[in-house]
C-alpha cells in the first residue's frame, strides 16, 4: 500500500515538476507566467491529435512541444516586445487554450470535444527495468526497485534523470543561467553590461514552452491515452504554487510538486473508503485536499518567499 502510494505520487508529480520548471525559467527572467495551464492544455491536445494520426508518440511529443512553444512566443511577444501586461497575457493564453482545444477536437474527431482513445502504438508505455520481476520478493530493496523505480514511462525517467539535473545545472552553472538570474533581478544593470534582456527572456520562455509541451504530452499520450476537455484541471496553477513554495529554486520546487502529488494520491485512495468515526468522506471534500494543502503551505509554512525583483515589471531600454 505504501509503495503503491509513492508510485502514484511519482506519476502525478511528473507533469507538475515539468510545469514548475517551465515557470521557473520564465519567472527567473522577470516574466510572470500564469499561462502554464493553457500551454499544457494546448500541448495535451496537439500531442494526442498528432499521436492518433501518426501512431507515433514521439511525433505527438514534438507536436505538443511546438504547440506550447507557439503560445510561449505569443506571451513573449506581448510581454517582452510590447511590454504588455503579463498577467492579462497569461490569462488570455489560458482562455484561448481552454476554448480552442475542445472546438478543434469536436471539429476533427466529433467526440464531444475529446479525442479518440490512442492506439497502443501511439502511446508511451511503462518500461520494466531489468530484473524487476526477479527482485519483486526481496524485502525493501526489491520492493523499491520493482514497484517504485521500475514501471514508469520514458517521460518520467527523462524528467527525473535528465530534466531536473540539467535545469539545475543550467540555472546555476552556465553563462545563460547567470544572465537569466541577472535579468530577473536587475534588467537595467544587465543591459548596461551588454546583455540583451529581450533575447534572454525570449530564450527563457522558449525553454519553458518546451517543458510545458512535455507536461501536456505526458497527460494525454501517456496518462489518459486521449485528450479530454480541461484535462489539466488546474495543474498549471498547482505547479506555479509549487514554484512559489520552492522560492523559485528548482529542487525545492520539485519537493513542493511531490507534496502536492502526494496529497492528490491520498485523495484518490480515500474515495469511497469509510474511515473510523467520521465514516465515508464526501467526494467533494476529498477533491479539495491538494488545494487546501496548497493554501496551507503558501500561507503558513513557507515563510517569506521573495520573488525575483524585476518580475512583472516591463523593461524599457535606457537611451
Amino acid at each position: 500500500m505504501f509503495f503503491s502510494l509513492l508510485d502514484s505520487t511519482v506519476r502525478v508529480a511528473t507533469p507538475l515538476v515539468l510545469a514548475a520548471l517551465a515557470g521557473m525559467f520564465s519567472e527567473r527572467s522577470g516574466v510572470v507566467d500564469i499561462s502554464l495551464e493553457g500551454k499544457m492544455l494546448a500541448a495535451a491536445f496537439a500531442s494526442a491529435a498528432a499521436a492518433y494520426v501518426t501512431h507515433n508518440p514521439w511525433i505527438g511529443l514534438l507536436a505538443g512541444m511546438m504547440a506550447a512553444v507557439s503560445l510561449a512566443m505569443v506571451h513573449a511577444f506581448v510581454s517582452v516586445t510590447y511590454n504588455g501586461n503579463q498577467l492579462i497575457s497569461g490569462m488570455a493564453i489560458n482562455t484561448i487554450a481552454s476554448g480552442i482545444t475542445p472546438v478543434l477536437a469536436l471539429a476533427w474527431f466529433q467526440q464531444g470535444g475529446n479525442s479518440p482513445q490512442l492506439p497502443d502504438d501511439g502511446r508511451f508505455h511503462e518500461i520494466a527495468l531489468p530484473f524487476a520481476d526477479a527482485l519483486r520478493d526481496v524485502p525493501v530493496v526489491g520492493l523499491v526497485y520493482s514497484k517504485l523505480i521500475s514501471g514508469h514511462s520514458i517521460l518520467v525517467y527523462l524528467t527525473v534523470f535528465i530534466v531536473i539535473p540539467l535545469v539545475t545545472w543550467v540555472l546555476y552553472k552556465t553563462r545563460f543561467g547567470l544572465r537569466l538570474r541577472a535579468v530577473g533581478e536587475n534588467p537595467h544593470a544587465a543591459d548596461t553590461a551588454g546583455i540583451s534582456v529581450a533575447k534572454v527572456r525570449y530564450t527563457a520562455l522558449f525553454w519553458g514552452g518546451m517543458l510545458c509541451g512535455m507536461a501536456g504530452t505526458y497527460l494525454s499520450v501517456y496518462q489518459t491515452g486521449s485528450f479530454i476537455k480541461e484535462m489539466t484541471a488546474g495543474k498549471g496553477f498547482l505547479a506555479l504554487a509549487a514554484l512559489i513554495f520552492g522560492k523559485w529554486r528548482p529542487v525545492p520546487a520539485v519537493i513542493g510538486c511531490l507534496l502536492f502529488a502526494f496529497a492528490d494520491a491520498i485523495q484518490i485512495r480515500l474515495e469511497g473508503v469509510a474511515l473510523p468515526v467520521v465514516g465515508q468522506i464526501p467526494s467533494q471534500a476529498i477533491a479539495v485536499i491538494p488545494y487546501v494543502l496548497t493554501v496551507l503551505l503558501l500561507a503558513g509554512f513557507v515563510g517569506r518567499a521573495l520573488a525575483p525583483k524585476a518580475i512583472g515589471v516591463p523593461f524599457v531600454k535606457s537611451r
